[in-house]
């Protein structure tokens, strides 16, 4: 009798380690796998901004979310014709084609570009705006203001001056993902790739000092 109590009592106590040590087990990981943390937040920059290269700004939501003029298709072209599938540029498009500039921008490498939105071409007056179109020589003065001959990052941005291929020189300021651009332009979506060019799309026309 007493043989047959000790092996029950060594059987009891044996289920209770297992089941012990299988309830440990499950609190770690159902799997087996030690529990994965939590999600965080994207990682940041001292100053506060997202260390991604992603685009950033309010404006970005214009692009399209795919095709050739999204942010992924824009990627893999030059920037005149990347320029050209974003709805948003149609008038910038317009304009580097009738200053003849489309292949100069293609065929530059590591370049910056202020490109201006539709919206943006729309506050200048019509007459003003139609006279500018019509005359080539000022309108690639304005233009080639709008490019730099340097891939610039945001973080460049901050206090920025740049020569353009205008020949004159464009101020930058700011800070995080805001940016002014010239004396009024913001940065509407920045940090934009094409194949050749890092692209800052603004909400004004830049005009070059006289």
């Amino acid at each position: 009798m007493t043989r047959t109590r000790t092996r029950i009592a060594a059987t009891v106590l044996a289920a209770a380690a297992t089941a012990t040590a299988a309830s440990c087990s499950s609190d770690d990981d159902s799997d087996g796998k030690a529990a994965a943390p939590a999600n965080s937040a994207p990682a940041t920059s001292a100053s506060g901004s997202p260390t991604s290269d992603r685009p950033f700004g309010p404006g970005c939501s214009t692009v399209p979310a795919s095709g050739k003029g999204s942010f992924s298709g824009m990627s893999t072209d030059p920037v005149a014709t990347a320029a050209s599938n974003n709805p948003v540029l149609s008038t910038l498009v317009s304009a580097v084609k009738k200053a003849g500039l489309v292949d100069t921008l293609n065929s530059a490498e590591n370049i910056t570009v202020f490109a201006p939105t539709n919206d943006a071409f729309d506050k200048i007056p019509k007459a003003t705006l139609d006279k500018v179109m019509s005359d080539k020589k000022t309108l690639t003065g304005i233009l080639t203001y709008h490019v730099v001959g340097q891939k610039a990052a945001p973080s460049a941005l901050g206090s920025g001056d740049f020569k353009t291929l205008n020949g004159a020189m464009l101020k930058t300021s700011g800070s995080g993902q805001t940016f002014t651009i010239g004396d009024n332009a913001k940065v509407a979506c920045g940090d934009v790739q094409t194949a050749n060019a890092t692209v800052y799309i603004i909400d004004s026309v830049l005009m070059p000092p006289k």
